[in-house]
């Protein structure tokens, strides 16, 4: 991955931990900071798997890849949002 394309994975994956919330089902109750980190992750794994798949680099926008950077970050935010209710709880 090259260096432009770092920096664009943290850009959509600002905007991925949003989407990501919104699409999740269910209150989560985490930092917006939190949030944002999981997006980065979900565009960063996202990418891996439309590479590893083969269908990352077509001519225009990668839909197939931004879905699936949408789903990934949907579920992180439930998971990290599942990790984090606990880990509050049990203070």
């Amino acid at each position: 991955m090259t260096v432009s394309g770092i920096i664009s994975a943290i850009v959509i994956g600002l905007i991925l931990g949003l989407l990501g919330r919104l699409v999740a089902p269910g209150k989560q109750s985490i930092p917006i900071w939190l949030t944002i980190v999981v997006g980065i992750v979900a565009a960063f794994i996202g990418t891996w798997i439309a590479r590893g798949i083969g269908y990352a680099d077509t001519n225009g926008i990668d839909w197939l890849e931004i879905l699936t950077q949408v789903v990934i970050a949907a579920i992180g935010v439930s998971l990290v949002a599942g990790l984090y209710g606990r880990r509050s709880v049990n203070r």
